[in-house]
């Protein structure tokens, strides 16, 4: 009964702390973003505030999901100092509590922070990512502004005697929309004939729609056309899967979109380790929880060690900056996406497990 009872106990302080750590980490990068996303777009005509705070609150649920990790850090780190402080676990301890009985409720509540981040957060914050993206490009557009994006989608189509390389700056539209977009025309012996920049492409029922269209062949002058079509075989299921941003997907339609990929033989590495690191995000809590405790359940009546502190918080960053950099391993196709998003997080909780185990048993 008192183990019970200490439990829940600790489990609500742990619950508490992280709902202040969640309105705290909110406020702050809603404020960055906002003066971020005003900075970026205040020259577009038509661009308000109300624009800029709609933007952001969009952009808000993938940002909260990404710090997510380092929220479960800090909480763990900050729960376990605030009671060595008070001696609640030195009391804990006198009484014959373990710590791996103590440290059952926070990494309860850990895995609870991570299962809602997984199945309630990222389904938002894909379709809010979804609907920023598109609201982005429309400002763009409207503005006349080309996008700053790294994405640079291509796709190679052939339609009977006409082969075309499509390239674009950025997608839209569930990646059925292509801005500033470049198509490159060759002959059957692979030479070039004929290039196209469109301001957009939008795919429709057997061919492209271009608009704000500059035709240019070899030996001839360019010319400008408001209109142009481009047939084509795509269909739009295979374009959107294979212009998708995980990002965009959320936890309950990657299953069907790997499904859908894997039928047009479309690569799912990207797809596949989003979904094994939303999967493993509530052990990767876990995992930070460990390391937190690796830090903090040395006593100290007054302060804990600079030094001690310090190094758990740098324990954190690498495991995030390795969980990061594994990932984008396995969505280029380096490493399996489950070795990618698994194997971080058991090394991890091995080695906490594993420091704990000499810190308290020797």
């Amino acid at each position: 009964m008192m183990v019970s009872t200490l439990s829940r106990y600790f489990l609500r302080r742990y619950l508490a702390l992280t709902l202040w750590f969640f309105i705290g980490v909110t406020a702050i990068s809603f404020l960055i973003d906002f003066s971020e996303t005003s900075g970026r777009f205040g020259d577009i005509d038509g661009f308000t505030a109300t624009v800029a705070l709609y933007m952001t609150a969009l952009r808000l649920p993938l940002i909260i999901q990404q710090t997510v990790p380092f929220i479960s850090l800090f909480v763990g780190m900050t729960v376990l100092i605030a009671l060595n402080r008070k001696s609640e676990l030195v009391v804990a301890r006198s009484a014959g509590i373990s710590v791996w009985q103590f440290m059952m409720p926070f990494a309860f509540g850990a895995l609870m922070v991570g299962l809602v981040t997984t199945l309630a957060v990222n389904p938002l914050a894909a379709w809010a990512q979804g609907q920023a993206l598109n609201l982005e490009t429309t400002l763009r557009n409207a503005g006349g502004k080309a996008s700053t994006s790294t994405a640079i989608p291509w796709l190679r189509q052939i339609s009977g005697n006409d082969d075309v390389i499509i390239g674009a700056r950025t997608v839209s539209d569930n990646g059925t929309e292509l801005v500033d977009a470049v198509l490159i025309h060759f002959d059957s012996g692979g030479r070039i004939v004929l290039r196209q920049d469109a301001r957009t492409a939008k795919l429709k029922d057997g061919y492209w729609q271009l608009n704000d269209v500059t035709q240019t062949r070899p030996g001839e002058i360019p010319t400008r056309l408001a209109t142009a079509k481009v047939s084509t075989n795509l269909k739009q299921e295979f374009v959107q899967e294979r212009l998708a941003q995980p990002e965009t997907v959320g936890f309950y339609d990657l299953s069907r979109k790997i499904a859908v990929a894997r039928s047009y033989g479309v690569s799912t590495k990207a797809l596949e380790t989003q979904f094994h690191s939303l999967l493993s995000l509530p052990f990767l809590l876990v995992a930070m929880t460990l390391i937190a405790a690796t830090v903090s359940l040395k006593f100290s009546r007054f302060n804990q060690s600079r030094s001690v502190i310090l190094g758990g918080i740098l324990s954190g960053f690498v495991l995030y900056v390795v969980t990061v950099l594994v990932k984008a391993f396995g969505s280029s196709g380096v490493v399996p996406p489950f070795v990618a998003a698994w194997i971080p997080v058991v090394v991890a909780m091995s080695l906490g497990a594993t420091v704990l185990l000499h810190q308290e048993d020797g």
